[in-house]
């Protein structure tokens, strides 16, 4: 049996086929809620000790850490990490 394999672009929602715009968005999304998971874990919080932390309702910490990021604007989860004090920045390559 013969395998294809193709080499990723480096943003899964591109290599499964969203359009670039909403690609890049996504990945941002994932990214965010990635580092707001490895906060979570570095702190040892529960997720109602993590939305207490964060000002916001349990479920929304469980949509983060399901990776349900489609529920989310990048501004929502740009403020959720400010608030956890982790760092966001924006390097852009032209």
């Amino acid at each position: 049996m013969i395998r294809k394999v193709t080499e990723s672009t480096g943003n899964i929602f591109l290599d499964l086929g969203f359009p670039p715009h909403e690609a890049e968005v996504m990945l941002l999304r994932a990214k965010l809620a990635e580092a707001l998971r490895a906060w979570m874990e570095r702190e040892n919080l529960t997720q109602a000790r993590a939305a207490k932390r964060l000002g916001i309702a349990q479920p929304r910490v469980s949509e983060i850490t399901r990776g349900k990021v489609e529920l989310m604007s990048l501004d929502y989860l740009v403020g959720l990490c400010v608030k956890a004090g982790i760092p966001v920045g924006v390097r852009l390559a032209a």
